[in-house]
């Protein structure tokens, strides 16, 4: 067995990018950004108005009588010069008319049609924003990097209509045995519901992926292939189940026969310990486990870190944080365990007591993966220890 980080050192081995596709930003939410784009104008355009209020000259003084010349508003500006010993109305947002010095807010001030008065004391701060204080014509917002809801108004306000992207991943999910039906179904008594094929779907799409759920392949080689047929073409296949070494665990001989290409078999890891990675043609090919939890977790630790370099995010497992720990926690055995974990206020993080692969239940109310490495010894509560958020 090899320790988690070989095993996914050898996964991105077996990784190539993505190619490119330029898209309008309307349709680049959460795409990787894969060329830089770079500024069409300065930000704001033009000095602007922080606030509701009255524009004047530097000069003017506390509590003068100014003369109401004019009204600027975002998106009409005012375009005469304001003399001394005038103002005009001004909004947010609105360009700083030639000879404005500074705004003053319209709650401090009293005013006629033709006149307003200024307090007796004028704010230190002008509430003027300066052109280009936000980003100068030309600045550049690099890439590789997901395209978030803040970074695509960022580039809209930059005049850029269209960004280049990577290629959204197609990834096909072949779930295995005859023990499963897809939900809705009718199990006998000795079946269960297919479930972990919806989590592996759900991360890979929150990747940026194209996932789609293939039918289940049972226990046999002529209904393995016939699925691996249908998923002839993806960038990554992943399997679950079956990649184990039992009668009935097809998925690796099968795999073989077609062509594929073993880097690596069984890793040092709980949950996790039966986990499969090569190529099958031009396809990444990832053998989860069948257990749910098992199957889950390194989907976490493998497939959302392949997917991420497919697209040109480089190659990084995914981060940790730290926290200590809630309780005393026993020496580890020879395998890195992931254990399902639940943080509190400090933060504190505190496993769970039941650490079995199959409970679903015990996964869907942890936040995060505390990080035991192989072979560590007890530790102590408040001891400092490395997580996974889920």
């Amino acid at each position: 067995m090899i320790p988690p980080e070989e095993a996914l050192a050898r996964v991105f081995a077996l990784v190539q990018p993505l190619g490119t596709e330029s898209l309008p930003l309307e349709h680049a939410a959460g795409r990787v950004l894969r060329e830089a784009v770079c500024a069409q104008r300065d930000q704001p355009p033009f000095a602007a108005s922080a606030m509701d209020g009255y524009g004047v000259p530097a000069d003017a003084q506390a509590g003068a009588d100014l003369r109401l010349i004019g009204e600027a508003a975002a998106g009409h500006a005012f375009s005469g010069t304001v003399a001394t010993g005038e103002a005009v109305r001004i909004f947010t947002g609105a360009p700083i008319p030639s000879g404005v010095g500074r705004v003053v807010l319209q709650e401090d001030v009293t005013t006629n049609e033709s006149w307003v008065t200024l307090p007796g004391k004028l704010d230190h701060a002008t509430h003027i924003r300066p052109r280009g204080v936000d980003f100068t014509q030309g600045d550049i917002v690099t890439a590789p990097r997901r395209l978030s809801a803040v970074a695509l108004a960022l580039l809209a306000s930059m005049n850029c209509p269209n960004v280049t992207v990577s290629r959204r991943p197609d990834v096909a999910i072949i779930a295995t045995g005859d023990e499963l039906v897809m939900p809705g179904g009718t199990p006998r008594a000795d079946q269960i519901i297919a479930s972990n094929a919806f989590a592996i779907k759900a991360l890979a799409e929150a990747e940026g992926a194209r996932a789609r759920i293939l039918p289940i392949a049972s226990d046999t080689e002529t209904s393995l292939r016939a699925v691996f047929e249908l998923a002839a073409g993806a960038d990554m296949i992943v399997t679950i189940g079956g990649a184990s070494v039992g009668d009935h665990d097809l998925v690796g001989p099968v795999a073989d026969m077609l062509g594929a290409k073993r880097s690596f078999y069984k890793i040092a890891l709980r949950p996790g310990k039966p986990l499969m990675a090569g190529t099958l043609g031009q396809s990444l090919l990832l053998g989860l486990p069948g257990n749910p939890v098992s199957s889950i977790v390194c989907a976490h630790l493998f497939m959302r870190p392949a997917l991420r370099a497919m697209q040109g995010l480089g190659e990084w497992p995914l981060p940790t944080a730290t926290a200590a720990l809630a309780c005393d926690l026993p020496a580890n055995g020879p395998r890195t365990h992931y254990m399902r974990a639940t943080l509190g206020p400090g933060p504190t993080i505190a496993p769970v007591r039941n650490q079995d692969s199959s409970l679903l239940t015990v996964l869907a109310g942890a936040d995060a993966l505390l990080v035991h490495p192989a072979g560590e010894g007890p530790r102590k509560a408040g001891e400092p220890m490395r997580y996974i958020m889920l």
